[in-house]
């Protein structure tokens, strides 16, 4: 089973990440605020950034934290593709 891990750019600027089964239907619920995340709900509209495809839901959790982790210019450089 595929799992996806994504950084949003919200309307105020800010990164949001996340992981997911079902990356479009997530992206929905974070615009819609049906089951959206409570960071996202005064932030909207959301719009994809960043997407990563991991394999195992252990994998997506270890990497969504790896990203939280980084300082905002390495999210920022991530989502423009600057190599790592």
């Amino acid at each position: 089973m595929k799992f996806f891990v994504y950084m949003v750019t919200c309307s105020d600027g800010t990164i949001y990440t996340g992981y997911t089964k079902n990356l479009l239907k997530r992206i929905e619920q974070h615009n819609s605020g049906s089951k959206g995340a409570r960071y996202t709900k005064t932030r909207r509209p959301v719009k994809l950034s960043f997407v990563e495809i991991v394999q195992t839901q252990k994998d997506a959790m270890l990497r969504e934290l790896e990203l939280k982790r980084l300082p905002r210019q390495r999210k920022l450089d991530l989502i423009n593709g600057v190599a790592e």
